[in-house]
């Protein structure tokens, strides 16, 4: 086993400072900064201009002849995926099929110019849809008259949606563009892994259920929550077109085969089959052939509009019915896409933006609004197409957008004979894997319960509040947790593993060795107002300030004795009583009492732990020394300042000495401009490492064993 060996001097924080000499950094003012922050040069303005349009960065380094051919292969299945999608998806937001065209085509456009991303592909997901579709059937339900918003009137039901959408979409838009300009792209490192799979998970569940009346054949009025909807399909399970389930269960087969055989043998296969795109040509072409919406009653996507809408403005009544609703989407959305895009970032080494990510969908989204299409993200089954088909840059993008383009104007009729069955079950069979997350509950409950409780919690307020209470809720009990943990720390007393200056949790290793007297505390977080209660409750077991009034009680009480002559000094540490005494219970003037103890006028100083005269009852205090261990502790707030030096003096004036070790220098510098020190607590407690203040309270304290020769050698 290699060793080394280190010969230095003891140091303490002070005697470290005066025999090396510091580097003086200046720190830049606020004046400074903001000086910095508007100044404008050539070098400025050109990274301004490569971060406003990061396009620019990848087409400087495009490599024509190796990359095109793959962008092209990539666009065009993603293309095609992107068509049937954006056609299942329009049904999660209760809209025409053909305008998930419009979302699958505008967002793409501008997220092109402005996103870092080079390989998510834009457009609808499911999630965002479903809580679209929240509020198109909250303001124009199924069934009964729509809300009052004025610009209502002469609308069809689907026209009053569409703008219900366009409006909702544009408002999200306008909060990521604002988020992304405020630099607030760190909002999204407050939703954990956890807390978005159990999102996710309920998410999937809504999406499940809501496609269940397609793939039945059912109408059902309302989208009130998932269990609402399953009493009203139960109510009329009767009526199940028997047609639309065979054709759903077919094409949920089929697909889920082929799909895992896309996933196992994705290394042999140079492309992945699609399988969607061809169920959904034989269905169509099927259903065409034997007229399924006249013969079988099977509800088809109908007439699809050939060409664009003209642009729409938002409706601001709209606005005030959906704040609330628009910014989890917001939040959502973003979250969604940034976690994707920073899964393929890491894999093809390249660096994304978070806050122009957020200008990026943003402004998809306001110009995706205007033109009457709905909330944009990524889907990862989009996205996974994009890149596993060799896609280097959105220029795959651009072209999955010019292949929706073509269906839109040309060949969308084609689509018609579509039955929704088999959008619902494309929709259903791409749940999969948000389905499957359930699996990581119970590796959650073995390895993290508290991350178990906020999967667990989130989920279920999501399936039972609705998709966006759902997240208040899980973003809640997270940073509960967060709370909790900073709070509660798991706190340990460290003793020193025998022979070494290593110092471990005492209830972990046999061979360690602890001084009598010697308490060594491992304070393992930051240190502020709400948990510095209960360190100053952990740190040695008993209450000194208790301990300190006692003291100073027994003090009062022999100086009378002494006065009047009922007690006599037999040695300097003891005393012998004339009669029985009574401790004295006056109580007035607490605040002599917490003041250090004086032994001015007593010949001796009292040993607290030899025994006193009769019915003088001190606790004993059997540490002498304590070590505080501040690797750990990364800040200090005011309160926990004014709490921890209350706690030192408590702790001095009861005659236990205090060492901390280990201090950052951020905190140290915090504490000499806080006038931290004085009199009673010096900065000569505070040692280089934990050793350091061992081998001090050794020499200070002596105790003849062969343990601390063992200790002395490191």
């Amino acid at each position: 086993m290699k060793q080394y060996v280190v010969a230095r001097p003891l140091y303490s924080e002070d005697a470290f400072a005066d025999e090396h000499e510091k580097i003086h950094r200046h720190h830049k003012t606020l004046r400074h900064h903001v000086k910095q922050y508007f100044t404008c040069d050539l070098k400025r303005a050109k990274n301004a201009a490569l971060s406003l349009l990061p396009f620019i960065g990848w087409m400087r380094i495009y490599q024509l002849k190796e990359w095109l051919l793959s962008d092209i292969v990539s666009g065009v299945s993603t293309g095609l995926v992107a068509v049937l999608q954006g056609l299942a998806y329009s049904l999660l937001a209760s809209l025409p099929p053909w305008y998930g065209l419009f979302t699958a085509f505008f967002p793409v456009i501008i997220y092109f110019f402005l996103g870092t991303s080079r390989h998510i592909s834009v457009g609808a997901f499911p999630v965002l849809s479903l809580m679209v579709g929240a509020v198109v059937t909250r303001l124009v339900p199924d069934e009964g008259p729509p809300i009052n918003i004025t610009g209502f009137e002469g609308l069809t039901s689907d026209e009053q949606r569409v703008m219900v959408a366009a409006s909702v979409t544009f408002l999200m838009g306008i909060m990521q563009l604002a988020m992304g300009l405020l630099q607030v792209g760190f909002i999204v490192m407050y939703l954990s892994d956890t807390l978005v799979s159990g999102f996710t998970t309920a998410a999937a569940i809504h999406i499940l259920v809501s496609q269940l009346k397609f793939v039945l054949g059912l109408v059902v009025p309302g989208l009130s929550g998932p269990l609402s909807i399953i009493y009203k399909i139960f109510v009329q399970i009767e009526k199940t077109n028997v047609c639309d389930l065979v054709t759903s269960i077919l094409i949920m087969v089929v697909v889920f085969i082929v799909k895992e055989i896309n996933d196992r043998y994705k290394a042999k296969l140079p492309v992945p089959i699609p399988i969607e795109v061809i169920m959904t040509v034989i269905a169509c072409g099927v259903s065409y052939a034997f007229n399924f919406r006249v013969i079988y009653k099977v509800d088809v996507v109908g007439r699809i509009p050939v060409g664009y809408e003209s642009p729409m403005a938002p409706n601001m009544q709209i606005f005030g019915e959906t704040a609330v609703e628009a910014f989890p989407m917001a939040i959502v959305g973003f979250a969604v896409a940034f976690s994707v895009a920073k899964v393929y970032s890491v894999k093809h080494d390249y660096i994304i933006d978070g806050n122009q990510e957020l200008i990026a969908f943003g402004a998809s989204n306001i110009v995706g609004a205007a033109f009457k299409s709905f909330a944009a993200s990524t889907a990862l089954s989009r996205s996974a197409v994009q890149e596993s088909t060799g896609g280097k840059t959105q220029i795959a993008g651009l072209l999955s957008a010019l292949i929706v383009m073509v269906v839109t104007l040309a060949i969308g009729f084609l689509l018609e004979p579509l039955p929704k069955s088999v959008l619902g079950a494309v929709v259903i069979v791409n749940l999969k894997g948000m389905l499957m997350q359930i699996r990581e509950v119970p590796y959650l409950w073995r390895r993290d319960r508290p991350d178990c409780v906020v999967w667990v919690v989130t989920c279920l307020a999501s399936i039972l509040l609705g998709l966006d209470l759902g997240l208040a809720v899980g973003l809640g009990i997270e940073l509960l947790t967060v709370v909790f943990r900073a709070q509660f720390p798991r706190c340990s007393v460290l003793a020193n593993i025998t022979g070494t200056d290593i110092y471990k949790d005492r209830k972990d290793y046999m061979s360690i060795y602890e001084p009598e007297g010697v308490k060594i505390f491992r304070i393992p977080s930051p240190i502020f107002f709400a948990n510095i209660d209960f360190f100053r409750g952990k740190l040695v077991g008993f209450n000194p300030l208790r301990v300190l009034r006692k003291r100073n009680k027994a003090l009062r009480t022999i100086r009378k004795l002494l006065k009047k002559g009922e007690l006599q000094m037999t040695s300097v540490i003891s005393f012998k009583c004339s009669g029985p005494i009574e401790e004295s219970e006056d109580e007035s003037n607490m605040e002599e009492l917490d003041q250090p103890s004086d032994f001015k006028d007593l010949p001796v100083q009292v040993n607290w732990n030899s025994e006193l005269p009769a019915n003088i009852q001190v606790p004993r205090v059997d540490v002498h020394s304590l070590i505080l261990d501040f690797s750990a502790v990364s800040f200090l707030d005011i309160s926990a300042l004014k709490g921890l030096k209350a706690a030192l003096k408590e702790l001095i004036r009861v005659e236990v000495e205090v060492y901390i070790v280990a201090c950052d220098e951020y905190i140290l510098e915090k504490l000499h401009s806080c006038k931290f020190f004085d009199d009673e607590v010096k900065s000569s407690m505070f040692f280089l490492t934990l050793h350091d203040a061992m081998l001090h309270i050794l020499e200070k304290h002596p105790v003849n064993s062969e343990k601390t020769k063992v200790c002395e050698k490191v």
